[in-house]
């Protein structure tokens, strides 16, 4: 700082400058000096610091008019955190330091923000690492999915994406370097029996590791081809046909020829033969009675092969993974608009296959962290009783496999359409037992439903009930509640966040893509020739 600039200054400020604490308007001032021209305004400077040295608090005594007293608008002042902490007590300090991905700001203290599920349970602010995001459509839900997945990969994470209805991921995994795979009749498909990378650490073990690894491999090809019986129309399976189930996977399995071991049809095709085996599960000599008393349950699993799923799982798996891939992004939207049942099996099997992927990384000993966004999962657990139960089981795992699964919903509604009010119960201590919440703009009826299974302050519930919807009917208004969050942990009070996305990210987040043709004159000279007939 030159001596001129603070030769007349106070002694206080005389003494802050030796460490380095300068005003703002010190800066500028012999900027302001060489200004010529008028209208080249400080916004943050009084106008008479533009014109020569600042006048005494009492204004100069002019000839007839007396003292003009000088109304100073304040000075701003410029220093570090370390040197200013003495002379001011930052008393409000950041909500969460930004340890992870930068997520936003903060809506009232402007201070950044930042979320990370697992540096949160290292850090002992949370219990697990699921995430519960809920807001309306149009908010931000995927906005806030995808900004956390590509800080977290940037970070060493791999993001798969289990079943994308929409292929709303393509755009920012393929940008990501990662792999997408479309799942659909004369498109990829996925084997419920495959090993998936899994087959690879099998290969590799030995001994009393090696059966591990295969007894893991069992235990989700049953849970899945269980779980693909009840879509298909079956009951939850009792023991009987569950052990019945187990041995004709496990003598296809024997029986397999190709490497990539056993599909569907090959299963089917031991039911349908009928070895001692199955007939000692069943209980009969006969082969009639046995063929009378598996035929419900053999024909809902032949629905795989010829029903409305045929061609998806009833061949073997059509693509492999590179083990350092960024991200992988199964995409379902080919299937998107087909039955209930199609979805939910469609979304089973690629949940089955990513699962698989995570075991793989456990058994060879090179773990990646996993980032798993879960949209839409409901629409695969509405269609079974006991589904609800698979999922609720794999994510008491997460902690313990390194995973962080964001679950992503528009309303509690969706847990009413569950089959069981077990399956109901479940599902809402599924939801409630995410260390994370993320809340967005919602209505009063559903911030009571989330305030039962979450509790939120009075003032919290009135911050996101201002967010549901734009205050007027004049078009070109920005959303209200868009880019706007609440994230709460525990009984900690919300930290209320404001996500600004760069030029980039807006084109990759984009979900209106549908309607990115629609402008004011389109739909005008659409209007023209109906409006001249």
């Amino acid at each position: 700082m030159r001596a001129d600039h603070h030769a007349g200054a106070p002694l206080v400020e005389r003494l802050l400058a030796r460490i380095g604490v300068i005003p703002e308007f010190r800066k500028h001032n012999q900027a302001a000096r060489d200004l010529s021209d008028d209208s080249a305004i400080f916004d943050h400077l009084p106008a008479g610091y533009l014109h020569g040295e600042v006048p005494p608090a009492k204004g100069y005594n002019e000839p007839f008019g007396g003292h003009q007293p000088n109304i100073d608008r304040g000075a701003l002042w410029q220093g570090t955190t370390a040197q200013l902490a003495g002379l001011y007590p930052f008393a409000a300090a950041a909500g969460a330091q930004v340890r992870g991905v930068p997520f936003g700001r903060h809506l009232h203290t402007a201070e950044p923000i930042g979320i990370d599920p697992a540096q949160w349970l290292k850090d002992g602010l949370v219990t697990n690492t699921g995430i519960w995001c809920q807001m309306q459509p149009g908010a931000g839900k995927s906005a806030f999915s995808k900004r956390l997945g590509m800080g977290l990969v940037g970070y060493g994470f791999m993001m798969l994406v289990p079943g994308d209805l929409k292929n709303e991921y393509t755009a920012l995994v393929t940008a990501m370097g990662g792999d997408v795979f479309e799942l659909g009749r004369g498109l990829h498909s996925v084997n419920p029996l495959d090993l998936g990378v899994l087959r690879e650490a099998i290969a590799a073990a030995s001994g009393a590791r090696k059966e591990q690894l295969l007894e893991t491999a069992r235990s989700r090809r049953l849970d899945l081809v269980e779980a693909l019986l009840v879509i298909g129309g079956s009951k939850r399976l009792d023991p009987t046909w569950r052990l019945y189930l187990a041995r004709a996977v496990d003598l296809a399995d024997q029986a397999a020829t190709d490497p990539r071991g056993p599909v569907i049809p090959d299963v089917l095709r031991v039911m349908n033969v009928g070895p001692q085996a199955l007939h000692d599960v069943v209980v009969t000599d006969d082969d009639f009675a046995y063929l009378r008393e598996t035929r419900d349950f053999r024909n809902t699993l032949q629905l795989m092969v010829e029903g409305p799923i045929r061609g998806i799982f009833d061949r073997h798996s059509s693509f492999d993974i590179t083990r350092d891939t960024p991200a992988i992004s199964l995409g379902l939207q080919a299937i998107e608009r087909d039955s209930a049942d199609v979805v939910a099996a469609a979304m089973l099997c690629a949940q089955s296959w990513c699962s698989s992927v995570i075991d793989a990384q456990q058994a060879v000993g090179k773990r990646r962290n996993i980032y798993m966004p879960r949209d839409e999962m409901w629409r695969a657990l509405r269609a079974g009783s006991g589904l609800v139960e698979l999922m609720d089981r794999g994510s008491r795992m997460d902690r313990n496999d390194g995973v962080v699964t964001g679950y992503f919903t528009h309303s509690l509604t969706d847990l009413d359409a569950l089959p069981t009010e077990s399956d109901r119960a479940k599902a809402k201590g599924l939801a409630a037992r995410n260390g994370i919440k993320v809340y967005g703009g919602m209505d009063h009826a559903e911030l009571k439903r989330v305030h039962e299974i979450s509790p939120l302050t009075s003032r919290e519930r009135a911050l996101l009930a201002s967010w549901q919807a734009p205050p007027t009917w004049v078009p070109g208004q920005a959303h209200p509640g868009r880019g706007k969050y609440v994230i709460k942990s525990g009984s900690r009070l919300g930290l209320p966040v404001a996500v600004t996305l760069t030029e980039t990210e807006k084109v990759l987040y984009d979900t209106d893509q549908a309607f990115s043709d629609i402008t004011r004159s389109d739909v005008v000279n659409r209007l023209r020739p109906a409006a001249a007939a």
